[in-house]
């Protein structure tokens, strides 16, 4: 029903944004990504997703369209309902959460809070395929750097760094060179952070 809202934000924390559109106060719910995303800006798009339950009307937002995408591939599958997807993708990235479906591995979702090891499974046997054939194919990193990315990412956690904005700086890294080693990959991240 809606495809987007842009307007001048009024209120934001981590959890929800209200963006002022022509005088109407839209009250949207979105990702840590997205928090992260639109942290700085006075006005904002966001491409939501509008759900209607019985006893509730809620709209999600997100940054970018990808993102937006995978939630709703994540909402589709049994046991997995908004909140959990948001929480997905708060903990995740799009590019890690479809790594992690691609690749079949479900302990990188078992370690999001609320996703036990049977819904883990489930959404990787139902996604699998179905992500690939809606053409969702984020720029991935091949599986060593992927490794190297991870322990890169764990080590500027350890430091403090927000992993979100770690994990953009990684991909950026990765997408330009290849790193042998997690040092060099860490050393790298620190000069672009």
């Amino acid at each position: 029903m809606y495809e987007y809202f842009s307007g001048r934000v009024v209120e934001k924390s981590p959890t929800h944004v209200v963006i002022d559109n022509q005088g109407i106060g839209y009250r949207i719910n979105i990702s840590l990504y997205t928090f992260d995303q639109i942290k700085d800006r006075e006005s904002v798009k966001l491409f939501v997703h509008y759900v209607v339950r019985e006893d509730a009307q809620i709209l999600y937002g997100f940054a970018d369209e990808q993102e937006r995408e995978l939630f709703r591939a994540l909402i589709s599958v049994s046991g997995v309902g908004a909140n959990t997807a948001r929480l997905v993708l708060s903990s995740l990235s799009a590019d890690e959460a479809y790594n992690a479906i691609a690749s079949g591995d479900a302990a990188v979702l078992q370690s999001v809070k609320g996703i036990g090891a049977k819904t883990a499974q489930r959404i990787v046997v139902d996604l699998k395929d179905k992500l690939v054939k809606q053409g969702f194919l984020p720029d991935k990193v091949s599986v060593s750097n992927n490794t190297i990315k991870n322990e890169a990412l764990s080590g500027l956690v350890i430091l403090g760094f927000n992993k979100v904005m770690a994990s953009k700086v990684l991909d950026k890294l990765l997408k330009k060179s290849t790193f042998n080693s997690v040092e060099a990959l860490i050393k790298e991240a620190l000069k672009n952070m």
